[in-house]
């Protein structure tokens, strides 16, 4: 119980929305439907099996198996970070954002541990480059997915609308990348090698769950997905369930209800009925203002029923995934994995220039092309 409490003492996000859930519960409350609607249980669910997935994915000795694979066949830290922001945008395009943090920085952690990558650096840099990646498809992020069902739109036709926004924030990753990695050679450290033994019988079970409960997510089927994974690593890996990081599912429910309930205050819908969302610059910078304060998702939904444009929405709130880590519940996710010190301080110092260079950017290229 005192590991707990002190533990607790440290997860100031975890704290700071509770609060606000909690003030906002006694100050203006709500029938119980609402708030089941604001925890966004599905997103939760799938957040849930993703973690275990991954976690047993983490304890099978795969990621650090592949790490070594993979240090091993690329030569130049900056061939490294390229190849790993590429794929990791590349694989938010088809498996979320969330996803594909899940997968990548554990294995840039494994990486780090047997050569000189950076390993914050390279975790700063996916985070921003699943923001980018995750921009392009309908299944991409949540936001995007929300957007998709309310546009209809063929799935090409969204892609095409949204290319031009995802390919100035991709090539403003890369060259990031190839500005801020070190011109060095990938220095492997030998000792550290030899030997990581794989668990076939875990790393069987931790893929097949993984594949599953993203099958299960796409056929939004997120709660069944979590609760029959479950009980197979409940008889077979209790030991992973015990290390998956309870308190971040419990920071994201508190952001969820916090958020959820504050975006819908009566005030707020107020001020944005005053707002001239006609005006394509209004709407854009309202995007990503809304997003750095309540984050992108919740964003999407504050502003969605007062935007003449659903797709001008989906690019503002894909831009104001960048700044701020509030800003995309992915920037959150990044520095949960990597537990690294003074990890949120090197986001922000990365990520808000990020932003004010990209969202003028974005916006001009959109225009233009539009």
């Amino acid at each position: 119980m005192q590991t707990l409490i002190k533990r607790l003492a440290h997860e100031k996000l975890l704290i700071g929305f509770g609060l606000l859930a909690v003030v906002l519960a006694l100050a203006d409350p709500q029938p119980l439907g609402t708030y089941q609607r604001w925890l966004q249980l599905p997103t939760l669910a799938g957040l849930l099996g993703l973690m275990i997935c991954i976690q047993g994915i983490r304890d099978s000795g795969l990621v650090q198996h592949a790490a070594a694979a993979l240090v091993e066949r690329v030569h130049s830290l900056r061939g490294l970070g390229a190849l790993l922001v590429s794929v990791t945008a590349l694989l938010s395009m088809v498996l979320t954002n969330d996803v594909s943090l899940f997968l990548l920085v554990p294995l840039t952690l494994a990486i780090g541990s047997i050569s000189n990558l950076p390993v914050m650096r390279m975790v700063v840099l996916e985070a921003l480059a699943v923001n980018a990646g995750s921009t392009l498809s309908p299944i991409g992020n949540p936001q995007n997915l929300l957007l998709w069902q309310y546009t209809h739109l063929p799935f090409l036709e969204f892609v095409l609308k949204m290319l031009p926004a995802f390919g100035t924030m991709f090539v403003l990753v890369l060259l990031l990348t190839v500005v801020w990695m070190p011109r060095e050679r990938v220095i492997l450290h030998a000792q550290d090698i030899d030997g990581h033994p794989v668990s076939i019988p875990q790393a069987i079970l931790s893929v097949a769950a993984l594949v599953s409960m993203v099958v299960m997510m796409e056929h939004n089927h997120a709660v069944l997905g979590a609760m029959l994974l479950f009980v197979p690593f409940a008889l077979l890996e209790r030991s992973t369930l015990q290390r998956v990081d309870w308190l971040l599912l419990a920071t994201f429910a508190a952001i969820f209800l916090g958020l959820g309930h504050f975006a819908e205050l009566a005030w707020v819908q107020h001020g944005l009925e005053s707002l001239n969302l006609d005006n394509p610059l209004t709407l854009y910078a309202s995007g990503i203002v809304a997003s750095q304060l309540i984050s992108n998702v919740p964003a999407t939904v504050l502003l969605l029923r007062h935007a003449p444009d659903p797709m001008a929405l989906a690019v503002a709130v894909n831009v104001g995934g960048f700044g701020v880590a509030i800003g995309s519940l992915a920037n959150l996710i990044a520095l949960r994995l990597a537990k690294q010190p003074r990890g949120a301080r090197l986001l922000h110092e990365v990520s808000i220039p990020f932003l004010l260079v990209c969202a003028p950017l974005v916006y001009l290229v959109w225009r233009w092309l539009d």
